[in-house]
């Protein structure tokens, strides 16, 4: 008996669907990217004329000098711990913690006194807290 041979068809692969996905994927990330535009706005600041206020404004001084050593509105503290720090502080919070805060810390005090007076500071509520700076001599 003789069998016949089932002829098969060539194997070939249709790229025109894959070549339509890629050529739809791109459109879609060309469509769907944003572009980033820096814009700058031209502000105009408004002036002012006047003289300046001569009345110092309240406001809570903590100075640090380079032993690490406090003296909170002129009257140095007896010894320099966190504990001394917010006994000091608490009456003048409790008379108001929108005043300003501000450190004047030396040049060679430790980072440390500095982050424990303002750690103390934003314990008890002080909020405009600011470090104050010498201009560097010319």
């Amino acid at each position: 008996m003789k069998f016949g041979r089932i002829k098969k068809d060539p194997v070939e692969v249709n790229l025109t669907p894959l070549i339509d996905v890629v050529f739809l994927l791109l459109i879609f990330f060309m469509v769907s990217t944003t572009f980033t535009r820096e814009t700058r706005l031209s502000v105009e600041l408004p002036e002012a004329t006047g003289v300046a206020a001569l009345t110092t404004a309240k406001m809570v001084e903590v100075s640090i000098a380079a032993d690490g050593t406090y003296v909170v509105n002129g009257e140095r503290l007896t010894r320099s711990d966190r504990d001394t720090l917010r006994t000091v502080l608490l009456p003048l919070s409790q008379q108001g913690t929108e005043l300003p805060f501000v450190i004047i810390a030396d040049a060679s005090a430790t980072h440390q006194a500095v982050v424990t007076v303002m750690d103390v500071a934003g314990r008890l509520g002080f909020a405009n807290l600011s470090i104050t700076t010498q201009e560097p001599s010319k």
